[in-house]
């Protein structure tokens, strides 16, 4: 495999050994692999967790609560203690690192999101090893859509907002498996996979997560953004010595996922990173016209609306008769508006609204097909 730009996902349960703290040992032998990478001329990015895990180390005496802001105190006395330990050993390479914490707005704002890839971008060109994390500190759930949920799926945007190469997510387990691995002794690995369906999916919930916000659900969630963006992508595991120069040098390990589409241009890749405010219902005809024939989604194909979204707003587009996600763009009309006109041709918009925005609910230059 030809690889320039890489972005490796560390997880918690990887970093901690399943523990409740940071694991040095293990840390070093991942800090190490990347340093040798580094050193071959490759660009990488690493996206960590563990900040809630050295947090949780730390304040070891101190009862814990389930909250949130219990949670935000966590990770912020973990944050600095988990850079640490990288500036510490990637120091030992003599390689600069730079801590980058991002949350959901500098992805859903386009200035945001310009700056975050421009930095990003600058720190590369430098030689600089970017550490990315979520603002888990003023990012909180009961603000609507402003965390990740998980770094599976911060680490795909990374790797779509940076224009990487590969997306490797090193995890505790081998890759995705058509059973529990923890459970199943008999457990097989699913090597490869050509396109994520509704069965690869289904596996993905078959496995479990101790102490990572994760999961083989999410990782898969992010698979499936990451190659929808043209980034090949592999889960394997963290453990298996020198996993990062094999994956690279091309030996299978894990289960690495096929590119579904080449790389898409900027404002696509933005597109695709952004968070859905509802949901258009298309029929099959509609469904062909999208993915065979690429063509705009015109109202004549529409079968109607989940949610409240206004006109601008980005919306996931549906199969019907399956609900499976197909694409998602900018919508030309709101949803109120969608429902009067749903069925009808272009024609007949202004007929039916008194006024029109175009002919198309969301024209091809912005929408991008999964």
């Amino acid at each position: 495999m030809d690889h320039h730009r890489v972005v490796v996902k560390l997880g918690t349960n990887l970093l901690t050994g399943g523990s409740d703290h940071l694991n040095l040992e293990t840390m070093s032998s991942l800090v190490g692999q990347i340093a040798r990478l580094h050193a071959r001329g490759l660009e990488l990015v690493v996206v960590s967790s563990g900040a809630i895990a050295a947090g949780r180390q730390r304040l070891k005496h101190v009862q814990e609560d389930k909250n949130v802001p219990f949670r935000q105190v966590l990770a912020a006395v973990g944050q600095s203690r988990l850079m640490d330990a990288y500036d510490q050993l990637f120091t030992w390479h003599e390689i600069t690192i730079a801590q980058t914490l991002l949350t959901r707005n500098d992805f859903t704002h386009r200035h945001s999101y310009l700056n975050a890839r421009n930095t990003l971008l600058a720190l590369l060109r430098l030689g600089v090893i970017p550490i990315v994390n979520e603002n888990d500190v003023v990012a909180v759930e009961e603000i609507e859509d402003a965390v990740f949920g998980d770094n599976d799926t911060l680490s795909a945007l990374v790797a779509i907002l940076t224009d990487a190469d590969l997306l490797v997510l090193l995890t505790d387990t081998g890759g995705l498996f058509d059973a529990d691995p923890h459970l199943e002794p008999s457990a097989k690995l699913v090597s490869r996979v050509d396109r994520i369906d509704a069965a690869v999916e289904g596996l993905a919930h078959l496995s479990h997560s101790m102490r990572g916000t994760g999961g083989m659900a999410t990782k898969i969630e992010a698979a499936k953004l990451a190659t929808a963006s043209g980034i090949a992508v592999i889960i394997a595991g963290g453990r298996e010595p020198e996993i990062l120069q094999k994956l690279i040098s091309g030996e299978s390990h894990g289960t690495f996922f096929q590119p579904t589409s080449t790389k898409l241009e900027s404002r696509k890749r933005w597109l695709l990173s952004q968070i859905s405010r509802g949901m258009v219902l298309i029929d099959s005809g509609a469904v062909k016209a999208l993915r065979l024939q690429n063509k705009s989604l015109l109202p004549v194909g529409i079968d109607g609306t989940r949610g409240r979204f206004e006109r601008g707003d980005i919306v996931s587009i549906l199969d019907s008769r399956t609900e499976e996600k197909i694409a998602c763009g900018i919508s030309s009309y709101s949803s109120d508006e969608i429902e009067v006109i749903r069925g009808s041709h272009s024609d007949k918009i202004m007929e039916r609204l008194g006024y029109e925005y175009g002919t198309e609910i969301v024209h091809r230059d912005n929408l991008v097909i999964l």
